[in-house]
């Protein structure tokens, strides 16, 4: 089959399309149907003769103006340079070329990225707190304490880290210095005080000389009287949980509890962890081989293994008790602080492992919720910034090894506090 058109087929085509031609001058441009022609301008320059049209086959017969019809005319290039050919889109200018394009209406960008920005934001901002509420472990019921004081102004939580080795593996109860011991025990107490004249952050030492008093069992619902024994306070913890110690510093204080947090070894040295450990500056240096410690002076960063053994340090000190309290305040209050820098609070790969291990870790109330949380860090990192009062018990003297506080001095502490004044009692 011949795809040429007719009278083009053979060698015998002479000067025709696509075949080159002998005569010398170029042929001119193939009409096409849909350039429109206007005023033609001589193809090859001044001075140029114009060329023969093709008249050798049907359909293209000289004078026709049609593709298909005609073919070359003797006016040479017919408009196809003029840009119409193909004819791109958009507006169309004076000349009928492309016109200007559109400005970009920036106010409108500007709106719909906002809008976008903030709808991220707060569709992360309520799934996180879903989230972190979820696990929270209420567990604590501080309905169960019985003949409570009134509460006062202010908010006042119980901060306790306890000596639970729960979940820990042997390795880890090794690698922690945590030892075996069944139960559970109070490490470490804190009361902190949250009001408008100013946040207070207190240190119960663990072998203060408290008295036990009437309280309902926890688990068995029974009532124990008060037979007037006195013991340390650590051990009203050890005997009856939570709701005992609340229970019991609220007798001997006259201080209304508002909420409980406690927080366990292993929870205490993932959230050191997690935040990438804690820069402290240690006074003098020390050594104890029950907790594991064993710094130097000056200024380095703890990892979560060291923390622990910082804060449980008591055999290292003369008046042991008194100086663990200021050794755990102080990291403490550094810990808030690493916690609350930008590095952590807008790094969601660090700040999610340092929620997700906190949160996991913590005993609260029932009472308790994040909001309530945020507040108590909050205090925390404002008394180690200096927006607040940080102290131990005031202590009088001690008895059978026990420490017995001052009562006047107490007496007027939490007077002070119940009233949402600023604290001007001292404490050891």
């Amino acid at each position: 089959m011949n795809d040429w058109p007719e009278a083009w087929s053979g060698d015998d085509r002479g000067n025709q399309y696509g075949r080159g031609s002998a005569n010398a001058q170029p042929e001119s441009a193939r009409v096409m149907r849909q350039v429109r022609r206007g005023p033609q301008a001589p193809p090859y320059g001044a001075g140029v003769p114009p060329q023969p049209s093709y008249t050798g086959g049907q359909g293209y017969d000289e004078g026709q103006n049609g593709y298909g019809q005609g073919g070359y005319d003797n006016n040479g290039y017919d408009g196809y340079n003029t840009g119409q050919v193909y004819g791109g889109g958009g507006p169309e200018g004076p000349d009928g070329g492309r016109g200007p394009r559109r400005a970009p209406n920036w106010r409108r960008r500007i709106k719909w990225t906002a809008i976008t920005v903030v709808t991220v934001l707060i569709v992360t901002t309520v799934g996180t707190y879903f989230w972190a509420d979820s696990k929270l472990n209420r567990d604590v019921d501080l309905s169960k304490v019985i003949d409570r004081p009134e509460a006062g102004d202010g908010t006042n939580y119980l901060i306790v880290g306890s000596d639970s080795r729960e979940g820990l593996s042997a390795a880890e109860k090794k690698k922690l210095h945590t030892g075996s011991a069944e139960g559970k025990r109070t490490d470490s107490m804190m009361i902190l005080h949250v009001g408008d004249s100013g946040d207070t952050l207190i240190s119960l030492p663990r072998d203060s000389n408290v008295t036990i008093p009437s309280y309902v069992g926890s688990t068995s619902g029974k009532t124990y009287q008060n037979t007037g024994r006195q013991t340390k306070l650590n051990a009203a913890y050890a005997e009856d949980g939570p709701t005992l110690l609340v229970r019991t510093v609220e007798y001997n204080m006259g201080l209304h509890i508002d909420h409980y947090v406690e927080i366990g070894f292993n929870g205490f040295a993932d959230i050191v962890d997690a935040v990438g450990g804690v820069t402290i500056d240690i006074d003098k240096g020390f050594k104890d081989s029950y907790s594991g410690a064993n710094f130097k002076a000056g200024k380095q960063t703890l990892n979560g293994e060291e923390a622990l053994a910082f804060v449980r340090t008591r055999h290292a000190f003369a008046a042991s008790d008194l100086q663990r309290t200021k050794n755990q305040q102080k990291f403490l209050s550094a810990l808030a602080h690493q916690v609350a820098t930008p590095g952590t609070l807008l790094n969601p790969f660090k700040l999610y492992p340092t929620l997700g291990a906190g949160l996991d870790s913590l005993s609260v109330d029932k009472g308790m919720s994040l909001w309530d949380l945020a507040s108590m860090f909050w205090a925390m990192k404002g008394v180690s910034g200096g927006d607040g009062t940080s102290m131990n018990m005031p202590i009088s003297g001690s008895t059978g090894g026990n420490l017995v506080w001052d009562k006047a001095k107490v007496k007027t502490l939490v007077n002070e506090l119940n009233n949402d004044q600023k604290v001007t009692v001292s404490g050891n």
